[in-house]
């Protein structure tokens, strides 16, 4: 058995170097965790970099890279899903294990990677793709592996979250808070993919697939950003005992109500949630993913969700992993040396490929929640009671409601709570209260939770 395991790194950014720079760190450290020497061969980078050890070769030639004799892992951190993929697919055919933290070529394009993966008897290690440093995937595969996880709820973009702290704490609007995200560097020049969504959304379709034994399926994310958001409502929120996160929800559906369609919810969209909850209490740009599962219950994960330190520490935890794997293939007889061996191999997404069900994603009209309706309306005798029979006559159940001074003259806003409710139900109530002739905007709604 080989007492080295080679390393190439294929992108020199924020991540890639604070890999290598956690290896130059903790070098010792992963020695005598993994009993190997880890060592970096290659790097694959468009620009010379005079600070990288001379000994390692860098190649520009990212496919040249990847099937090199002397790599036996190859670490993905140059993003994007097109030269990533083509890189990861060659790697594979080439027997190469992989790392990645590339959350939207895998919530894209997984169900192929991890099939051929399969094919080619190599694993795809992906932990850095969701949430950073918390170590979220390795939790969901293994250590609640004799658990059925009923739902999920999680912080996973940390500049959301990030903006949403900065406009409760310090009552400043969206506009304001995301030019200074993008100042600090928690949000690119394009901040699309964070605030409208995207970024989460790419995270949850992964969690979705862990949890539940399903195909990726990104595309049937419901996804909705928090542009819309005014410090209007994040007030009134407050006011009535609740915070507004940005979250994404992956939730299992039994069809026990005479309404409720059986499927999986996956769903990313601002959500008002009790003050006292743990996720309300998750703030600036930190990542929490809550779990509740049977028979354990809920439990909290949390930590930095982004930056070199935390995501070159998940990638890390991915190749201590396959280290592992590869000493037990070495030490694997040789008369079994072509049977698929996987060593301490984990299924890519957590059930066993041909146990994958095919369970449904509901749409976005069968989805269940509680809402926020935000209201505005001439103050006239009897808008209340029209607003309210239109709900009741809807089938949907008032939890609170709290009438404000107007901000107009003669115009109040009403902030109605409702208990949860199928969500084509509120869409046609909606549609009806803003036909009323003393409606004077269209009805603002936030999706509401109690997380319990």
């Amino acid at each position: 058995m080989s007492n080295s395991i080679k390393l190439a790194i294929l992108g020199l950014g924020t991540v890639g170097t604070g890999v290598i720079n956690l290896i130059n760190d903790n070098l010792n450290e992963l020695k005598r965790r993994s009993g190997r020497d880890i060592i970096i061969t290659e790097v694959g980078t468009r620009r010379h970099r005079d600070d990288i050890d001379p000994n390692i070769v860098q190649n520009s030639d990212l496919m040249a890279t990847a099937a090199s004799d002397n790599v036996d892992i190859v670490v993905e951190v140059i993003g994007g899903t097109t030269l990533a993929k083509d890189v990861i697919m060659h790697a594979i055919k080439n027997g190469k294990h992989v790392v990645t933290a590339n959350k939207a070529l895998l919530a894209e394009h997984g169900n192929e990677i991890f099939a051929f993966a399969e094919e080619h008897n190599v694993h795809v290690a992906y932990e850095a793709a969701v949430a950073g440093g918390i170590p979220i995937i390795k939790v969901m595969r293994e250590a609640l592996a004799a658990n059925k996880i009923d739902w999920l709820a999680g912080i996973i973009n940390g500049t959301g979250n990030f903006i949403m702290t900065e406009m409760r704490d310090k009552g400043r609007p969206f506009a304001d808070v995301l030019s200074e995200a993008q100042e600090l560097g928690y949000a690119e020049a394009d901040p699309t993919f964070d605030v409208e969504g995207i970024d989460a959304a790419h995270k949850l379709a992964l969690l979705a697939s862990i949890a539940f034994g399903i195909p990726l399926q990104f595309d049937k994310v419901y996804c909705e950003g928090i542009t819309g958001i005014t410090l209007q409502d994040v007030n009134y929120a407050e006011e009535l005992g609740y915070r507004i996160k940005h979250l994404g929800f992956a939730v299992r559906r039994d069809g026990q109500g005479n309404d409720e369609a059986s499927g999986i919810e996956l769903r990313v969209h601002p959500t008002l949630i009790p003050q006292d909850a743990l996720l309300a209490n998750v703030n600036g740009v930190k990542n929490a993913v809550l779990v509740n599962s049977h028979p354990l219950g809920q439990t909290l994960y949390c930590g930095d969700g982004a930056g070199a330190g935390a995501t070159a520490s998940a990638v890390m935890a991915d190749v201590m992993d396959l280290v592992r794997v590869l000493g037990s293939k070495d030490s694997h007889d040789e008369s079994n040396s072509n049977q698929n061996n996987h060593g301490h191999h984990v299924p890519h997404l957590a059930f066993i490929p041909e146990q994958l069900s095919d369970t449904p994603i509901l749409r976005a009209e069968q989805m269940i929640t509680g809402y926020y309706l935000r209201v505005h309306a001439y103050d006239s005798p009897g808008v209340l009671a029209d607003i309210t029979r239109i709900l009741s006559d809807a089938g949907i159940n008032i939890d609170a409601i709290l009438q404000k001074p107007a901000h107009k003259v003669g115009q109040v806003p009403v902030i109605i709570l409702t208990l949860p409710v199928v969500e084509s139900q509120m869409n046609l109530a909606i549609e009806k209260i803003e036909k009323l002739e003393t409606i004077t905007d269209k009805v603002v709604r936030i999706r509401l939770d109690e997380l319990a």
